[in-house]
């Protein structure tokens, strides 16, 4: 019997508290786009794995480093005086049972297509340096994958989910998905990947504060930046409104100044992302799992992008207990709000947590014992069959930040 825990949520529910504060790093920001390559080069890893010995070897890849690079953007051009600096480090089995694996090889042939197609305007051969240090570990490690046919997990840790998203939640999402979605670049190329969108809601009214790096080739003056600018602030504000009756602020840019005649005054990039020009960026600093960072919310400050998905359960259980929280509010009738924490212990089978707690906010009508056991039989049932996750991890079907 695994030690599911079920009990009542003694908070006010999200929409309820009177201040709210969402952030969502883009995928051109430094540190996202360190989790982007973290992850990429995991499930590269994986796959070469699977191609060559059958099964995935011990793996973790969530150690890269963002050296900014230098630039001079201006107004219809520019260029990079200084390439990034990318670092890959963590550590892969190399050989196992006599057969070789060009681990360094796949991870930079990885990081380089991971930045080809997220960051449009960034010429990787010349504007980024893509350095591997990544540790040759022993096939010997692989034996903890698989005791007893469940892997054993890799750490007492834990890992946490919550569902529904608020109203500000879904609309900082959506704000940076629709930027950074590609049919957006074609109308407007002026939009760069590196936004940051940061929402506050006051009781009923919701402050939104965009970063958005522009492309400098593409503006070609100081007009075409402020015209751009104001249409992506009328667009944003537009979106919310989709999601929300309260009422709605937008800024875009807010350290522009605006009275300035030259490019300096603005926030101009020659690719497109902060990391040419003076913003580092490292795995785990910026969006959790479930792409966004919900102070208001319980979160884990593990790393997810690029763990290896067999055993390791910060990993693993962060993305298991969001996708056990969306499940249960999708199907269980009357929850208004839940909060998952898996808790593994070093060595036990990870089907097998320690605890895992759901702690539930019902709606008005309902009671604790009316939901309880359907909470039990959907979180039962996912713990049952845990490998969906890797499998999801390794198909790239499942968001790591």
């Amino acid at each position: 019997m695994r030690n599911i825990i079920v009990k009542e949520l003694i908070q006010k529910p999200i929409e309820e508290q009177e201040v709210e504060i969402v952030e969502r790093k883009g995928i051109g920001h430094p540190d996202s786009i360190s989790d982007g390559i973290a992850e990429s080069v995991s499930r590269a890893l994986c796959h070469a794995y699977l191609e060559n010995f059958g099964g995935i070897l011990h793996h973790n890849t969530d150690e890269v480093q963002i050296t900014a690079g230098e630039s001079d953007p201006h107004f219809g051009g520019g260029e990079i005086i200084k390439p990034i600096d990318i670092l890959l480090t963590g550590r892969g089995v190399s050989e196992f049972e006599g057969k070789k694996v060009g681990i360094d090889r796949i991870a930079i042939m990885a990081a380089k297509e991971y930045l080809k197609e997220n960051l449009i305007n960034l010429d990787v051969e010349s504007t980024a340096v893509v350095e591997c240090k990544i540790g040759h570990g022993s096939g010997d490690l692989v034996d903890v994958f698989g005791r007893d046919g469940m892997p054993s997990a890799n750490d007492t840790s834990f890992g946490v989910g919550f569902s529904p998203f608020s109203e500000t939640e879904k609309i900082v999402l959506a704000a940076e998905e629709l930027l950074n979605s590609r049919k957006f670049k074609k109308k407007y190329p002026q939009v760069g990947e590196d936004i940051k969108v940061m929402g506050l809601r006051e009781d009923d009214k919701i402050v939104l504060t965009t970063a958005v790096a522009m492309v400098s080739k593409y503006v070609d003056g100081r007009d075409t930046y402020i015209n751009v600018k104001e249409e992506l602030t009328d667009i944003i504000t537009d979106l919310a409104f989709k999601q929300t009756d309260r009422e709605v602020e937008t800024f875009l840019n807010t350290g522009d100044d605006n009275n300035c005649k030259t490019e300096k005054g603005y926030y101009l990039t020659v690719t497109g992302t902060s990391a040419e020009m003076g913003d580092d960026g490292s795995v785990g600093r910026g969006n959790r799992c479930n792409g966004l960072i919900t102070p208001n919310r319980p979160m884990s400050m593990e790393a997810t992008s690029g763990k290896n998905p067999i055993n390791h359960v910060g990993k693993i259980y962060n993305l298991l207990s969001n996708k056990m929280a969306d499940e249960i509010t999708r199907d269980v009738e009357g929850i208004q709000q839940i909060h998952i924490m898996l808790l593994s212990q070093i060595g036990k089978p990870i089907d097998q947590p320690k605890a895992a707690s759901a702690q539930i906010i019902v709606d008005k009508g309902y009671e604790l014992n009316s939901v309880n056991k359907d909470v039990e039989g959907i979180m039962d049932n996912w713990l049952e069959n845990i490998g969906q996750i890797t499998g999801m991890m390794v198909e790239g079907k499942i968001r790591t930040f």
